[in-house]
């Protein structure tokens, strides 16, 4: 197998460790993303709601054996009016179950959360604007439905 000149060498291993790096700072960036969803959904603070969330968002997911779809104010307004988990006292259940980059601006999320006695499982898809990761679609599933 023939080797590359060494200046070829050195660049190509100058990209690989840029490509690490940028790979690193990346998911760093969208793991504090999730974390800022994952703290929304447990205290329901819809004060940082536009730091979550893209405006244009929507939310898909089936409630009571229906297809729900609701835009981002209308998601704003169930959040402010839920009573969170954190007012209840209740302990924080909530794992990141994948992360999938489809590129350094766009991402795929599935988490599990507990909110209160219900379990979800919800697709995130994010991407980075302005130099910010934003949810820019939910899709939700009611794993287990508390009592």
């Amino acid at each position: 197998m023939l080797m590359p000149e060494p200046s070829i060498r050195a660049q190509y291993q100058a990209e690989i460790k840029r490509n690490q790096d940028m790979t690193a700072t990346l998911f760093r960036e969208l793991t504090e993303a999730v974390q800022r969803y994952l703290d929304l959904m447990y205290d329901c603070d819809v004060a940082r709601f536009d730091a979550v969330f893209y405006p244009t968002v929507q939310l898909h997911g089936y409630r009571s054996g229906r297809m729900q779809c609701w835009p981002a104010a209308e998601y704003k307004a169930i959040l402010a009016a839920r009573k969170s988990p954190k007012s209840q006292g209740a302990p924080r259940d909530e794992s990141i179950l994948l992360i999938d980059f489809a590129s350094a601006t766009q991402a795929l999320v599935k988490v599990r959360v507990r909110i209160n006695s219900d379990l979800f499982v919800d697709h995130l898809t994010y991407h980075k604007i302005d130099g910010s990761w934003l949810i820019t679609s939910k899709g939700y599933h009611l794993e287990s439905e508390g009592r």
